[in-house]
């Protein structure tokens, strides 16, 4: 029994700082400490392919991801999820070995091979024992210089994505994203619009080349190796395989401008228990002094689940269950964004808060205590994201994509906790006006247009005092 309680205070402590030898207050956390990347090893071939090389670890496996700049932001108007069809068309192997037997040769390896499609990037890779690196990426070098496009594959993959969209559509939240980036993006190809069944039965295997030959190439792609790893024996690797590869085009990513608005989008499905809300707003993009700033204010106000707009709508008022904000980033935009399943009839009390929350934050500081939580949770976070080889990964191909300097990393912990309220309020003010932001609500209309006077009146109301 005494055991019991024990571990019931010692639970409890975690709130009230008692514990079952009389402490009273926990212990001081110890100062952060910054992350160091690793010692590692850059260089280019002449075709102009990257590479970055990060020894991590002392498990005998390594990660590999080549990552290409391109992806669906390169699509045409009528060439929805074109990107995804030649992914998927790479996936079944290259000339030298087609899909059976890059998938046995891959499993022996201890790994897997996957080809991932996005807005800016189509990323190729996966992870193996130590031992088979060199192997690996030879494969990896095959499927990505030299696609076999099989002919025979068309049909069936062009119907996996037609059930994949059928799936979507019928999504709610799909539905919401798609009209919320629309709204800001107009006809730019990062409003992520959807296919139709109609533009994926046009595709074929001459326009999945066409698009590769197009969008694919050295001078647009990099390799990031982490893990154990021999460094000679993957240099070499690295080299036979894509120093042969043509230089293809340059990085060119399409201008865009995100559009701040007003507007208002409903979106019926009668009898719906309850509304999708987006709502948000352009603000700065990763390139940006201030970003950092923004993100620990995006993190107190409603990215985490301590978060205010968390803590009002979910915890206290019991609107919604799993809301959450974040920035999507882009080229040269930021977007951020509060999304929300609203029981249907609170949509427009739910909204009130998350602009009571927003002003709050515009007119008072978060105290001290309650700012150096975020921090303590973003350079927590931070921390577990760098904690493994795929982690190191994703954060440097981050930095490329968006040219930011190793001091991003370096530097990464020490700018979280220099942020102080006053410039958490700033970044309230400067970016977060909820008067201006885009909303899409897709919910029954009917009970949404009961309560649409007050939605728009709080809007305007919020626009007066900013």
């Amino acid at each position: 029994m005494k055991q019991i309680i024990c571990y019931i205070i010692a639970v409890t402590s975690l709130l009230t700082g008692v514990n079952c030898f009389g402490q009273t207050q926990l212990p001081a956390p110890g100062k952060p400490r910054e992350f160091t990347l690793p010692t590692h090893k850059k260089f280019q071939l002449p075709n102009g392919f990257r590479a970055t090389l990060v020894p991590y670890g002392i498990i005998p496996k390594v990660s590999v991801e080549v990552v290409v700049k391109t992806g669906a932001v390169h699509e045409g108007a009528n060439e929805k999820w074109l990107a995804r069809f030649t992914g998927k068309l790479m996936e079944e192997g290259s000339t030298k070995t087609d899909f059976a037997t890059l998938s046995e040769k891959v499993a022996a390896m201890g790994g897997r091979l996957s080809i991932s499609v996005g807005m800016e990037t189509i990323s190729i890779g996966g992870a193996v024992l130590s031992e088979f690196a060199p192997e690996f990426i030879k494969l990896i070098a095959e499927v990505i210089t030299q696609p076999a496009f099989p002919a025979a594959a068309g049909d069936r993959l062009k119907n996996d994505m037609k059930r994949d969209l059928s799936v979507r559509k019928a999504q709610p939240d799909a539905i919401a994203s798609e009209r919320f980036f629309t709204m800001i993006y107009k006809d730019h190809p990062y409003g992520n619009k959807m296919a139709t069944d109609e533009m994926i039965d046009s595709y074929s295997v001459e326009k999945a080349k066409a698009f590769y030959t197009k969008n694919f190439g050295a001078r647009r792609s990099a390799i990031y190796i982490a893990g154990n790893y021999n460094e000679a024996a993957v240099s070499k690797a690295i080299k036979d395989g894509f120093s042969g590869w043509t230089k293809g085009p340059a990085v060119n990513y399409p201008p865009a401008i995100a559009a701040k608005n007003s507007e208002i989008a409903v979106i019926d499905r009668p009898n719906a228990s309850q509304t999708v809300v987006f709502l948000g707003t352009p603000v700065a993009d990763p390139t940006r002094p201030d970003y950092t700033q923004l993100e620990v204010t995006n993190s107190l106000l409603g990215g985490s689940f301590g978060s205010r707009i968390t803590l009002n709508i979910r915890e206290d008022k019991g609107y919604t269950y799993s809301p959450f904000s974040g920035i999507q980033n882009r080229q040269g935009n930021g977007v951020w964004y509060e999304k929300a399943d609203i029981t249907s009839e609170s949509t427009a009390d739910a909204l009130k808060e998350i602009a009571k929350e927003i002003s709050l934050l515009q007119s008072t500081p978060p105290s001290v205590e309650e700012l150096k939580g975020i921090q303590n949770y973003e350079a927590g976070s931070f921390v577990l994201n760098n904690s493994s080889a795929d982690g190191i990964i994703d954060q440097l191909s981050y930095m490329d994509l968006f040219g930011l300097d190793e001091t991003y990393l370096t530097n990464r912990i020490r700018n979280i906790n220099s942020v102080t309220p006053v410039q958490v309020q700033n970044m309230a003010r400067k970016y977060l006006d909820y008067g201006k932001m885009t909303l899409v609500m897709v919910g029954d209309k009917k009970l949404l247009d009961t309560q649409m006077g007050t939605i728009k009146a709080d809007r305007e109301n919020v626009k007066k005092a900013f």
